[in-house]
C-alpha cells in the first residue's frame, strides 16, 4: 500500500515547463469562460453540455451508453432506455446540484462531496468503513493500487483534502496546480465504495467554478481522459510509486487546454445554430416563432409535447401544431417511444455527436 501524503506537498511542482502549460491552459479557460456568456440562457449551457459530460464520463467506468439512448430517456418522468443511461442521467444531476451548492456557498466541502457520490450511487453508504477495497487491472486482474483500507484514515486523509480545497493559504501554487493534486489525492484515498472517479471528475469542474475560473460548469474534461485513458491511469500510478508529479500536472493541464478549446468550438456551434434556427422560424412561422420555443429545442436534443406545454405555458393542441409545423420545415425529426412522440433537434444532435468540431452554420 502506497503512503498518501499530506497536503499541502513539501516539493516544488511549478517547474518552467509547468508554469509555460499554466499560461497555455489559462487562456484557453479565459476564453472559454468569455464564450460560455454567447448563448444567453445559460440554463441551455447547463443542461445540454453537463449531459455530455456525464456520458463521458460515466463511459470511463465502461458505463457505456450511446447518444440515442440518452436521448430516448425521459429523466423527468424517471423512463430510461437502460441502466446505462439512468447512471448518466445521475451524473448530470450530481453535476448540476455541486455546482448549485458551490456557487451559492463558495465552498467545496466534504458534504458536498458525499452528496455527489450518494446521487451517483443512489445509496448512502458514505465514506469506506470496511478493508478489502483494492484496484485492479481490467485484463489480467493483478492488482496495481491497494488505498487506504482503515475508516480513520480515510476521514483524516478527506478532512485533510478539504481543508486544502478551502484554505487558499495553505499553498501558494496555481490553482490549476492544486486542481491537479487534487484529483490525484482524491482517487489515491478512494474513499467509496464505488464511484470515485465520477465524483473525482466533478470535483475538477467545481474546484474551477469555485475559483471562478468558470462562471458554469461546461468544461468538457471527461471527454479528454477517456480518449487517454490507458495514459491517465499510468500516470496516476506513476506519481504513486515515483512521485512523477510533474507529468500528471502537465497531463492535467494539457486536459484543461485542449477540452476548453473543444468546448470553446461546441458552444460557438450550438450560438450559430440557434441563430439558423431563429431565422428560419422568424422567416417561415412568424405566428408560432418566440424565444421560449427556441429555448425549448436547444435545452436538451429532443423535446416533447409536454416539455412544450409546460415551458410556454399552452394547451397540448397548440404545443402538437407547434411541433409538427417545425418537423414540416424539417427543423425538427419525428419519433415515436412508448407512448409518446418525441422531437429530435437532428442538427443539434449531430453538433454534440462531434462535440466541438467546426459548425456548419457559422
Amino acid at each position: 500500500m502506497s503512503t498518501i501524503p499530506q497536503l499541502p506537498l513539501a516539493i516544488e511542482l511549478e517547474t518552467k515547463i509547468v508554469l509555460k502549460k499554466l499560461a497555455k491552459a489559462h487562456q484557453a479557460l479565459a476564453e472559454l469562460k468569455g464564450v460560455s456568456g454567447v448563448i444567453p440562457n445559460q440554463s441551455i449551457l447547463i443542461s445540454t453540455l453537463s449531459l455530455q459530460e456525464a456520458k463521458d464520463s460515466s463511459a470511463i467506468e465502461n458505463i457505456i451508453t450511446t447518444h440515442d439512448e440518452l436521448y430516448k430517456s425521459d429523466a423527468s418522468a424517471k423512463q430510461f432506455t437502460t441502466h446505462a443511461a439512468k447512471e448518466v442521467y445521475s451524473y448530470a444531476m450530481a453535476l448540476r446540484n455541486g455546482y448549485e451548492k458551490v456557487k451559492k456557498n463558495g465552498l467545496l466541502i466534504n458534504t458536498i462531496i458525499l452528496e455527489i457520490q450518494q446521487t451517483l450511487e443512489e445509496n448512502s453508504a458514505g465514506f469506506r468503513k470496511l478493508p478489502g477495497t483494492v484496484l485492479k487491472n481490467d485484463q489480467t486482474g493483478e492488482v496495481v493500487y491497494t488505498p487506504p483500507q482503515d475508516e480513520k484514515q480515510i476521514r483524516s486523509l478527506m478532512n485533510n483534502l478539504e481543508q486544502f480545497i478551502n484554505d487558499d493559504a495553505l499553498s501558494d501554487n496555481d490553482p490549476l496546480t492544486k486542481m491537479a493534486i487534487i484529483h490525484h489525492q482524491f482517487e489515491s484515498i478512494h474513499p467509496f465504495y464505488d464511484g470515485n472517479g465520477r465524483t473525482g471528475r466533478i470535483i475538477n469542474i467545481l474546484y474551477l467554478v469555485k475559483h471562478g475560473l468558470l462562471d458554469l460548469p461546461v468544461l468538457y474534461l471527461s471527454r479528454y481522459i477517456n480518449q487517454n485513458r490507458s495514459e491517465y491511469y499510468r500516470l496516476l500510478q506513476a506519481v504513486r510509486d515515483q512521485e512523477a508529479w510533474e507529468t500528471w500536472v502537465l497531463y492535467m493541464l494539457d486536459g484543461i487546454e485542449q477540452t476548453s478549446r473543444q468546448t470553446i468550438n461546441l458552444i460557438l456551434g450550438m450560438r450559430d445554430l440557434m441563430l439558423y434556427f431563429k431565422h428560419r422560424m422568424r422567416t417561415e412561422l412568424p405566428k408560432i416563432y418566440s424565444q421560449d420555443l427556441l429555448n425549448n429545442l436547444f435545452r436538451h436534443p429532443y423535446t416533447k409535447v409536454d416539455f412544450v406545454m409546460e415551458e410556454l405555458q399552452i394547451h397540448r393542441k397548440t404545443a402538437v401544431k407547434y411541433l409538427d409545423e417545425l418537423v414540416r420545415i424539417g427543423l425538427l425529426s419525428k419519433h415515436k417511444r412508448w407512448k409518446d412522440n418525441y422531437y429530435l433537434n437532428d442538427a443539434l444532435f449531430d453538433l454534440l455527436l462531434n462535440a466541438g468540431s467546426k459548425s456548419e452554420y457559422s
